[in-house]
C-alpha cells in the first residue's frame, strides 16, 4: 500500500537552523568547561606549590632545594606512570568487555520458559514473607470430578501393525473406525 508523503513536521532549513544553534551552544558549553578547568588547576597548583624564594640563598642551599625538588618530581612522575598503567589496563578491560558483549548479543538465544509449579501458600509466602499467616487451600473449592475407566476395559490389540494398516485405509477403515468410537459409548 503506498502512503502519501506526509509533509515533515520541520522543514530543512528550520532544522538545520537549530543543529547550528544547538553547534554553537555546544561549542560555548565547552569553552565555559575549559576555562572553569584552567581556573581549577592555576587554583589548585598555587594552593600545592608554594612559591621558591632563591634570593639570598648560597650555592649549598640552592644545591640542597634542587635536591628536594628532584626527589618531589620523582616520586610524582612515578604515580603519574602508575596511574597511567591503570588507565591503559583499564580501558584494555573496557574494550575487551565491549566487544564480549557484542559477542553475546548475537550469540544469545532465549531458552524456552518453563511452567513453575508453585503453591498459592508458597506464592504468597515469597511476596509477603513472613507476614503471610493465612493458609489458602484453593483445591478444597474444587468440585471432585471421577475418571471413566474407559482406558481399563478396553484391552490394548497388539498385533501386525501393517494388517492394522492396511485394515484402516481407504473408506471401509474410515467407517470401521467410526463405528469403533461409537459402540462403546452405545453400551
Amino acid at each position: 500500500p503506498s502512503h502519501p508523503q506526509r509533509k515533515p513536521k520541520i522543514t530543512a532549513s528550520r532544522k538545520l537552523l537549530l543543529k547550528s544553534l544547538m553547534l554553537a551552544k555546544a561549542k560555548e558549553c565547552w569553552e565555559q568547561e575549559h576555562e572553569e578547568r584552567e581556573a581549577e588547576k592555576a587554583r589548585y597548583l598555587a594552593e600545592r606549590i608554594p612559591t621558591l624564594q632563591t634570593r639570598g640563598l648560597s650555592l649549598s642551599a640552592l644545591q640542597d632545594l634542587c635536591r628536594d625538588l628532584h626527589a618531589k618530581v620523582e616520586v610524582v612522575d612515578e604515580e603519574r606512570y602508575d596511574i597511567e598503567a591503570k588507565c591503559l589496563h583499564n580501558t584494555r578491560e573496557i574494550k575487551d568487555l565491549k566487544l564480549k558483549v557484542l559477542d553475546l548479543r548475537g550469540k544469545f538465544k532465549r531458552p524456552p520458559l518453563r511452567r513453575v509449579r508453585v503453591s498459592a501458600d508458597a506464592m504468597l509466602r515469597a511476596l509477603l514473607g513472613s507476614k503471610h499467616k493465612v493458609s489458602m487451600d484453593l483445591r478444597a473449592n474444587l468440585k471432585s470430578v471421577k475418571k471413566e475407566d474407559t482406558e481399563k476395559e478396553r484391552p490394548v490389540e497388539v498385533g501386525d501393525w501393517r494388517k492394522n494398516v492396511e485394515a484402516m485405509s481407504g473408506m471401509e477403515g474410515r467407517k470401521k473406525m467410526f463405528d469403533a468410537a461409537k459402540s462403546p459409548t452405545s453400551q
